[in-house]
């Protein structure tokens, strides 16, 4: 039997899977900054821009810490504890499926400026069915397929910014004069520039993208991805920005939000621009939608096998899809678009709380990293200053999208309240599950016969919760680290099954380390703790051996946070967790 090995993607192919997603922003994010910075807009957009690069260097110091896929969720897993991680998650899946709403109306928005015979809201779903079936095939992104997109992509938005530029040559800027003149709102140009800053925060959507398949990548790619996306969207967005305020009165602006990047190809360069540049849209943003549908049933997938959501959305199809994730996020995605009914502000409003909520968690992260994770090796830090300040500023544009927007505030909690909730009933279930069986033997005593059944397989279900087995690889710890780790299992993991392997040299003396076990195993009677001792090397070789002899998940397995010494990188163990 032939092994396959899966070649990982060069510098442009991550780029254009990831900057396909960030740069269909540019699309509409200069019509919503224009809407409420005006004229100033393109300062907004620079701000942004500013924020980018601060984040550049948060994300580059944490997966080059921990080179894993996942994102938020991975970085909070090794550094806090599962609720928070699933905090996180829950946030990105909310993200994933604005994204794919916003990305399927605003392309069939531009498809309808084409076609006027489209239908936006049938179009719409139709898209959103087609990828749901596309998903469930097996058919992910192609990198082939995403860098001929990108590469269009970014050459129609670079003709647009030519034919505008040789339109100003041609016809002046009174268009420009005039628009400078308005009135700002009545606040005044702070205010303005804060607003405008808050909705030109959506022209980042897809920065986190990169990290969620940097396994995928070679060595040294990920953070020029970070580079490229940045640069894409520090020049593409302001610019974009200007030249709409040169060119196009802003009161003809909020008649054509839903294409105004067509409207203003039509208007320096004729139908056959606008076409083009509507057929781009169509595309990249169908991209935005396929990666929504990828990335989610990846993320769901890691969160089940961590046990974070219910065993049911681990079948398979004959493909190897997780059909009942995707399905499940198509009934997700057209309830968002029946809820908002394809309002581009308010769907806007949803991604932004939620990409938002997400980038400041993954700065947080960053803090913890840096508090928890001292010893870890990491290819490039960002000063901890930077850090606060890229939060402080994501959390002033968080609520600056509810004075902008509040319904699409509580539009997000809708979502966020019941998403949590259901996730903290999974963590909590077993908790739950002896509450229930304590109230069946309380309330229901003449019943006896139905709640001696019911108990029986509430316990049968408890204990199969319980049933999975951890691993911890020990380098001979003190009782004091293997304290805090039988801490970290007892309040992050439903289990009470504990092995402890340490993978000693010939001839060692373990006798302290057994010592320390046996007082262990009486301060934390409810977990049962197996100690082992293997002769060896710790590496991959021993963890993939194990994994499979003992049946145990890799992601199931824990280490302490290794040091500069340390002869592998934690992405070549397979996702083994870190939690020292």
């Amino acid at each position: 039997m032939s092994e396959t090995v899966h070649k990982k993607l060069n510098e442009l192919q991550a780029t254009a899977i990831c900057g396909n997603d960030i740069s269909s922003s540019c699309l509409y994010v200069s019509a919503l900054t224009i809407m409420y910075a005006g004229q100033y807009a393109w300062v907004s957009l620079l701000i942004v821009a500013v924020v980018l690069f601060l984040f550049r260097k948060i994300y580059g110091e944490v997966v080059g810490a921990i080179p894993l896929n996942g994102g938020a969720y991975n970085v909070l897993l090794n550094t806090s504890s599962k609720k928070m991680a699933s905090l996180a998650a829950t946030l990105t899946v909310l993200s994933y499926m604005a994204t794919a709403v916003i990305s399927a109306t605003e392309g069939m928005h531009y498809l309808h400026s084409v076609f006027p015979i489209v239908n936006v809201p049938i179009a719409t779903i139709v898209v959103l069915l087609a990828f749901t079936y596309l998903a469930i095939l097996g058919i992910g992104e192609s990198a082939f397929v995403a860098v001929i997109i990108f590469i269009t992509h970014l050459a129609t938005l670079s003709l647009l910014v030519l034919a505008s530029v040789w339109f100003l040559t041609q016809n002046g800027l009174d268009t420009f004069h005039f628009n400078w003149k308005l009135p700002i709102s009545s606040d005044g140009i702070p205010h303005a520039l804060f607003l405008g800053f808050a909705a030109a925060m959506l022209g980042i959507s897809g920065f986190e993208s990169s990290a969620n398949f940097v396994e995928e990548q070679q060595q040294g790619v990920f953070p020029k991805t970070l580079r490229n996306m940045w640069g894409i969207v520090s020049f593409f967005n302001p610019v974009l920005a200007l030249l709409i305020i040169c060119i196009i009165p802003l009161t003809e602006v909020g008649a054509h939000k839903e294409s105004l990047l067509a409207y203003l190809g039509h208007t320096t360069a004729g139908s056959w621009l606008a076409h083009l540049i509507s057929i781009d849209a169509v595309l990249v943003l169908c991209g935005a939608v396929l990666t929504s549908f990828v990335g989610v049933s990846g993320l769901l997938n890691r969160m089940t096998l961590d046990r974070i959501l219910p065993n049911y959305f681990l079948k398979e199809n004959k493909r190897g899809s997780h059909y009942r994730i995707i399905i499940s996020f198509l009934l997700l995605c057209v309830s968002v678009l029946v809820v908002t009914e394809g309002n581009i502000v308010v769907l806007a409003g949803v991604y932004t709380f939620s990409f938002l909520a997400v980038m400041g968690l993954f700065g947080i992260g960053n803090l913890l990293l840096k508090f928890k994770r001292r010893k870890l090796p990491r290819p490039e830090k960002a000063r901890g200053f930077a850090v606060v300040v890229a939060v402080s500023l994501v959390i002033t544009a968080f609520i600056g999208n509810i004075e902008l927007n509040v319904d699409s505030f509580y539009t997000f909690l809708k979502y966020l309240v019941p998403a949590l909730l259901f996730v903290g009933i999974m963590l909590n279930r077993s908790f739950l599950i002896l509450v229930l069986i304590e109230a069946l033997e309380y309330f229901y005593k003449p019943l006896r016969k139905m709640v001696i059944f019911s108990n029986r397989y509430l316990i049968k279900l408890n204990n199969k919760i319980h049933s999975q087995e951890f691993v911890f690889f020990t380098k001979g710890d003190d009782v004091a680290i293997l304290n805090k780790v039988m801490q970290y299992v007892q309040n992050n993991e439903t289990t009470k099954k504990l092995k402890i392997v340490n993978i000693k040299l010939e001839n060692a003396d373990n006798e302290p380390l057994k010592i320390d076990l046996k007082v262990l195993d009486r301060a934390y009677p409810e977990i049962d703790i197996e100690f082992i001792e293997l002769e060896g090397v710790f590496g991959p070789e021993i963890i993939d051996e194990l994994s499979k002899k003992w049946n145990i998940p890799k992601n199931f397995m824990f280490i302490g946070s290794p040091g500069d010494k340390f002869s592998y990188r934690v992405s070549e163990l397979g996702g083994v967790r870190l939690i020292m």
